[in-house]
């Protein structure tokens, strides 16, 4: 459930007196009444309107709600009421025989509605957080462990709910792939009254890495050769995340030529593969004699790159 400023609502200030709570109440009552306001949200805002006042004008509502308040929640965040709601914070103390079933939520947990009272506090797991972390493909690939801040709620000594970092030590397996999600059981939201917490799901990001695209488990690599590599085969080294290895290229080969290292790509029960794509570097002849060989080496192959290209008429 969201929580809800019943001051903002209202537009008063948290200090404002019980009379200026009134004023503001009548005044926002008329202006968003259905049957006078033309406002498209008038029927919803009438009804938020309501429920502030309903929580202010009484004291004691007030004064729980204040404490509550305190703790920094602001409007529309994720709220769970206080763990000892039901035991210190007796809800049964504000039901006067009125009927809230058209409040929110947020009201409800807080001061109760028409009906039966429960015997005891009821105990509820606590929320689960979702939280997203950032990675480098080398940490993908090796894992290893991170210090991370997530905001939880804590509760303080008076029993208040209130938001606040907290610092979590997460061990990272080795294969992780781009939008996994680990799971840390128990380090979620408080459980109300005793319950459980809930878990943090953590969704993986693996960062863009200067050589490698990441392909699920695979990895791309895009590995520039030169001509002569190219046209007469050669054993060249290959970066690999585990560490440099020596591939074999053979001859004739154009650019966009793929080979495969297999189980060079991420570990896991499947492992991933290393996918190199050849790219054919042409050096500038810069040199008399360099341009001798150009023109030597065309005279000797009677090679046309652009032969497939004839148009039929």
């Amino acid at each position: 459930m969201e929580f809800k400023d019943y001051y903002k609502i209202l537009g008063v200030k948290p200090e404002a007196d019980q009379d200026e709570i009134k004023r503001a109440y009548r005044k926002l009552a008329r202006k968003y009444h259905p049957d006078v306001s033309k406002e498209a949200d008038a029927e919803t805002r009438f009804k938020e309107v309501g429920e502030a006042y309903e929580a202010l004008k009484d004291p004691n509502k007030r004064k729980a709600y204040d404490q509550v308040r305190s703790g920094g929640w602001r409007p529309g965040e994720e709220f769970r009421p206080p763990p000892n709601w039901g035991q210190g914070f007796d809800p049964g103390a504000f039901e006067g025989g009125e009927d809230f079933s058209g409040f929110s939520d947020f009201f409800s947990s807080l001061f109760g509605s028409r009906g039966p009272r429960r015997r005891g506090p009821m105990r509820s797991a606590g929320r689960d957080q979702h939280a997203r972390i950032e990675v480098d493909l080398e940490t993908a690939f090796a894992g290893g462990t991170r210090q991370i801040s997530v905001a939880r709620t804590v509760v303080g000594p008076d029993g208040v709910p209130r938001r606040q970092p907290d610092s979590i030590k997460v061990r990272l397996p080795a294969g992780l792939t781009d939008g996994r999600q680990l799971r840390l059981r128990g380090k979620g939201e408080p459980g109300l009254n005793g319950g459980p917490p809930g878990d943090l799901f953590l969704e993986i990001a693996v960062q863009p890495h200067p050589l490698f695209e990441l392909h699920g488990r695979d990895l791309h690599l895009s590995l520039p050769i030169a001509p002569w590599e190219a046209a007469l085969g050669a054993k060249v080294s290959v970066p690999t995340l585990a560490g440099k290895v020596e591939m074999n290229i053979p001859p004739g080969v154009s650019s966009g030529k793929r080979l495969r290292l297999k189980g060079r790509g991420l570990p896991g029960q499947t492992p991933g593969d290393q996918y190199v794509i050849l790219k054919v570097l042409v050096p500038a002849a810069v040199s008399e004699r360099q341009r001798e060989l150009y023109q030597e080496l065309a005279k000797e192959q009677a090679f046309d790159p652009r032969a497939d290209m004839e148009v039929r008429s």
